[in-house]
């Protein structure tokens, strides 16, 4: 099975903590050279200085702000390398019912997620047809699959990305492109601690009571580590991979109620 990344470009976007930094290393260790995006400077030098370089691979970082797809575009533009590989993950919108969304939420999540990702993959897609060979994979969520309570916007706006993607694989695997999705379930990153605390405040349990519905929610009785979900993202980006094009994965421990 062919896994091998070398001489291989990856544009991670999320990519200073949990899925998306746990995806960059991965690919680091396949022997891709990353380009790693986010807003924080500080963070991305500090994650670059992590990444596996015994294979001479070359790491960089690139400046952006996903709530503004404008600078989002530019900082894409500004790359020389040519991308090969593009992870579009970006951190989810706040919880709440959909009931009571403001529009603003909406728009804001729209466009941090569908409209920035649409901007990388019409900044990068040319390299990858020139290349012959194109890798676009999507951090979503399970929820577009089953929508999850209390979760509204994020259930809309995901459900919209899901649907882009698949669209795009019909429009992009004549040039070899492959374009999937990788939903993970409950991970332990921040995000999931934000979510827990948030769910205690509101319940008054304890966040260790709302940690364990959590768990005992997945067959398989716990919550993913990052890497775990990283390694079907990795997967995805291989030469291995070539066939699998326009599909859903989840890595949730079997917690979906659907095949």
């Amino acid at each position: 099975m062919n896994l091998d990344l070398t001489g291989k470009n990856a544009l991670v976007c999320g990519s200073t903590a949990g899925i998306g930094k746990a995806i960059a290393k991965e690919l680091a260790e396949m022997g891709a050279n990353l380009i790693l995006m986010a807003r924080n400077e500080e963070k991305l030098k500090a994650v670059v200085a992590e990444m596996d370089n015994s294979k001479g691979q070359k790491h960089s970082y690139a400046l952006a702000d996903f709530s503004n797809v404008e600078n989002v575009k530019k900082a894409v533009e500004a790359i020389s390398d040519p991308i090969h590989i593009l992870i579009n993950n970006t951190g989810g919108p706040p919880g709440g019912p959909i009931a009571e969304a403001k529009i603003e939420e909406f728009i804001s999540a729209f466009s941090m997620h569908l409209l920035c990702n649409h901007t990388l993959v019409q900044g990068v897609k040319q390299d990858m047809i020139d290349s012959g060979y194109g890798r676009i994979i999507n951090v979503i969520s399970t929820s577009v699959k089953i929508p999850l309570n209390g979760l509204g916007v994020s259930n809309t706006v995901r459900g919209a990305v899901g649907n882009w993607a698949k669209t795009m694989a019909n429009e992009l695997g004549v040039h070899g492109i492959t374009v999937n999705n990788v939903l993970p379930g409950a991970t332990a990153t921040e995000r999931l601690s934000s979510i827990i605390e948030n769910k205690a405040g509101k319940t008054g349990k304890s966040i260790q009571e709302i940690e364990q519905q959590f768990e005992n929610a997945v067959p398989m009785k716990r919550v993913a580590e990052p890497h775990e979900v990283a390694a079907a993202a990795a997967f995805l980006a291989s030469p291995a991979a070539s066939y699998i094009n326009g599909i859903n994965v989840p890595v949730d421990g079997g917690r979906t109620g659907s095949l």
